[in-house]
């Protein structure tokens, strides 16, 4: 399944407006060419509604926040729900700070949102104002495990019938939820979270795969978010005895160019519930 939706993304490399934080800013950039998209990568006000219409998809992320950039998210989304261009809403830190999490609520109430992606925590704070973070990470009690996670796909599931988003959870298990079914997703790798940003460029990369597959937004959420675990495996079983981090960064990128609808259907693990 996975493997056709990314044969799409391909085959139609859709132009993807992002309006996300300068510390990811690059390497989302270079996220969305590496998986076959195009990026543009625009936080101006005055052009924010222009750019959104003439582009395939459009990413909001307010991992750096300031009042022009979500003054230009506003705007773009709107003019996105005008044309019906899919958006994927990246609430990173929500839930940290008041502003912060005002801010998310002030998106998810006023754009008719595709997705959201992020942690269990932004995500709870996103959809309804409460929650517990550090910084931009969740909360540990919120962390999906074997044993919690049929419940916490439910409760992924009624939030997705409330936002009308889908919902994509990442972490250890990531899960990506509509009201009716849910993806559980194992692919990944623990040095993910030792670069800063990789979660941002799932969010842009997610809306590519949803901009490519626009009738499926369900099943090509999952499939970006399984992509994205999948390349990490790659670039960890690829480091040597001196590689880090930031060895671990470049390997990612190659690994996500490299992809191949092959490797999905090898690699691939996740359950449907």
């Amino acid at each position: 399944m996975f493997d056709e939706l990314y044969g799409q993304l391909r085959k139609r490399s859709p132009l993807i407006h992002c309006i996300t934080n300068y510390v990811a800013a690059n390497d989302c950039a270079n996220i969305l060419l590496a998986c076959g998209a195009s990026p543009i990568m625009s936080d101006s006000e005055e052009e924010a509604g222009e750019v959104a219409s003439g582009c395939c998809g459009l990413s909001v992320n307010i991992g750096t926040l300031n009042r022009n950039r979500l003054n230009a998210m506003l705007i773009a989304g709107k003019a996105a729900n005008e044309k019906g261009i899919p958006v994927v809403f990246d609430p990173v830190g929500a839930g940290f700070a008041p502003s912060r999490t005002a801010s998310a609520l002030k998106i998810a109430e006023n754009i008719r949102l595709t997705a959201i992606r992020g942690n269990i925590s932004e995500i709870r704070a996103a959809a309804s104002g409460m929650s517990a973070a550090r910084g931009v990470d969740a909360d540990p009690s919120y962390s999906v495990t074997e044993d919690n996670i049929n419940e916490t796909a439910e409760y992924l599931k009624k939030l997705s019938e409330k936002t009308g988003a889908i919902i994509a959870a990442t972490g250890k298990i990531d899960i990506v939820a509509s009201p009716e079914k849910a993806f559980c997703i194992r692919n990944g790798s623990p040095m993910l979270r030792l670069v800063t940003g990789a979660g941002c460029q799932l969010t842009a990369m997610m809306t590519a795969y949803i901009a490519a597959n626009p009738d499926k937004p369900l099943e090509a959420a999952a499939a970006a978010v399984c992509a994205m675990g999948i390349c990490g495996e790659i670039a960890e079983e690829r480091m040597n005895g001196i590689d880090g981090s930031g060895s671990f960064r470049v390997y990612l990128m190659d690994a996500v160019s490299r992809l191949t609808p092959e490797i999905f259907e090898e690699r691939g693990q996740y359950d449907i519930i």
